[in-house]
């Protein structure tokens, strides 16, 4: 199965066991439509995710608290520091026509117009402007991803994302 992080888990929210939540989903409230989360759970290979039991969640301020099944107190909030909180892939609505979640470009081979590999996408930036592709090839580029001028193909069944990008370019 696969899961798409989509928050973090930052520090304690008061003594009763709440942690504060920052949501990567475009609007921080969007995390609160999902159902159920999930952890990270140990393992040598960090890959397997387990139900992470939420009591409560809910707007607080311009972000998310949450409260976790067996997390009562302050000291067992602060062990949730930095856990990732995600979904099973199926839970998301399916993408638009010409539309890609993050989590879709991620690891795809940037190849330029004349087919020379930039790298990989390790993952994204949101400016403001527009959204930032971070590639990893023999060093790290950020290409604007701008479709159209930029961004000319995503073919996800071959892993590719092509750019009209120059390859000497910083």
């Amino acid at each position: 199965m696969e899961y798409v992080v989509l928050a973090k888990i930052g520090a304690p929210y008061g003594v009763r066991g709440w942690v504060k939540v920052f949501s990567f989903t475009e609007q921080t409230e969007g995390l609160l439509d999902y159902d159920p989360w999930y952890f990270r759970a140990a393992s040598a290979d960090g890959k397997n995710w387990a139900i992470a039991p939420v009591i409560e969640a809910k707007t607080h301020g311009k972000g998310l608290v949450a409260k976790f099944k067996g997390c009562d107190d302050r000291d067992a909030a602060a062990r949730l520091n930095g856990q990732e909180i995600a979904i099973r892939r199926d839970q998301l609505p399916p993408a638009t026509e010409g539309e890609y979640y993050w989590s879709d470009l991620q690891g795809l081979e940037v190849l330029t117009t004349e087919g020379v590999s930039l790298g990989k996408v390790d993952h994204l930036l949101e400016t403001g402007a527009n959204d930032v592709l971070v590639v990893k090839g023999e060093r790290e580029r950020l290409i604007p991803y701008v479709t159209g001028p930029i961004v000319k193909n995503v073919d996800l069944d071959a892993g590719t994302l092509q750019v009209d990008w120059d390859a000497d370019f910083e």
